[in-house]
């Protein structure tokens, strides 16, 4: 490893990386401390385990030239499909879902990993696929929709829904990145329009109940609309300057389920009110937009296409659940990164963030 790297890391960026990994433990800890499950009450420690562990992805994507990944991208994709093909026939089931395996004291959501994967995966072909500088067509987006379409279904099956919205969404995202001819994103975009109504048709029941009740959440306030009405009750409760650390009513007395994963946003805003939202959002704003700042300077094609991925899937992760939490959307179980209580996230997360400043460290030394 360069010395010269060790100058150009980006300490500030790291900083902020761990201030919203910091109020993700305390509001985890918040969440559960007045529980009597000791199970519960112990997720913080649980939390700033998969933290030191995410720590110790971060260094090895900063250590490794990112480059590296682009020579065995492929060998990458062909891994995480098999591993995909395992959950399906031998992973864990919990909650009507299988998406775990058990690799030795861990249990992992390799749906998790995918996306990441993909976006590898992605950067390689549109590195190579054209020279900079000329349009895409319609034909050149076989391959990779192609790619990307195995995953999306083989999560799908799981079911994950919302992780396979990601993966379709970074599709997306290096599509319109790719110098793409306008009529064919023209054509794209009409289609997409055309073929997402049959989605419907692909849903499990109770997948349909979480659309039909986010327009209308007391179709069923006690069944698939419970979530997200006791989610908005939380956030509104928190008012313009919040009810304090450790004194939310809606988490304390447990009427906000999942309050440690999906639903931790709604805890931090019941708690920390609106100029506790506001500022989170900022350190959120500051993590992205310096993501692309990465992205737009890098000193490849690879590393731009790389850091945009990452910053896409980052970004659609913040999006979709504070949408959801608030009534936008519909409930998918997308964590909220950094924040959410989850091994399998954190580790990911901290491995993509890590690759960043490792985009910024070596276009200082290429």
């Amino acid at each position: 490893m360069d010395r010269r790297l060790f100058s150009h890391f980006n300490l500030w960026y790291f900083l902020l990386i761990l201030v919203i990994a910091g109020i993700g433990v305390i509001t985890i800890h918040s969440a559960n401390h007045a529980r009597v499950e000791t199970f519960f009450r112990g997720l913080y420690l649980k939390q700033i385990y998969w933290i030191l562990i995410g720590l110790v992805a971060m260094f090895i994507a900063v250590a490794v030239d990112y480059r590296i990944w682009s020579r065995y991208a492929w060998l990458i994709y062909v891994g995480m499909v098999l591993a995909l093909l395992y959950v399906l026939f031998f992973g864990k089931v919990a909650s009507g879902a299988q998406r775990w395996i058990h690799l030795g004291p861990l249990t992992l959501q390799v749906s998790e990993f995918a996306k990441y994967v993909l976006i590898i995966t992605l950067a390689k072909y549109f590195e190579e696929a054209k020279p900079q500088g000329q349009k895409y067509g319609l034909k050149d987006l076989v391959v990779p929709f192609l790619l990307t379409a195995v995953l999306g279904g083989l999560i799908a099956l799981q079911p994950d829904l919302g992780t396979a919205l990601i993966i379709f969404f970074i599709f997306f995202v290096f599509v319109v990145a790719s110098e793409i001819e306008f009529r064919t994103l023209w054509r794209l975009g009409v289609s997409v329009l055309i073929l997402a109504p049959l989605t419907w048709f692909l849903m499990k029941d109770y997948q349909k109940q979480r659309v039909m009740t986010l327009f209308n959440p007391e179709l069923d306030p006690l069944g698939a609309g419970y979530h997200t009405i006791q989610s908005k009750i939380a956030v509104g409760s928190g008012g313009f300057w919040g009810k304090g650390l450790y004194a939310g009513t809606q988490s304390r007395l447990n009427f906000l389920p999942e309050k440690h994963t999906d639903f931790i946003f709604s805890v931090y805003a019941e708690e920390m009110g609106f100029l506790g939202v506001m500022a989170l959002l900022m350190l959120f704003l500051i993590l992205v937009l310096k993501g692309l700042n990465i992205a737009y300077r890098a000193a490849d094609r690879f590393g731009v296409f790389l850091g945009l991925g990452i910053v896409a899937a980052l970004s659609f992760y913040i999006i979709f659940n504070i949408g959801m939490t608030v009534g936008l959307f519909p409930v998918t179980g997308l964590p909220l990164p950094l924040m959410s209580y989850g091994g399998s996230s954190l580790i990911t997360t901290f491995f993509a963030l890590g690759l960043l400043l490792n985009i910024e460290m070596r276009r200082n030394v290429l």
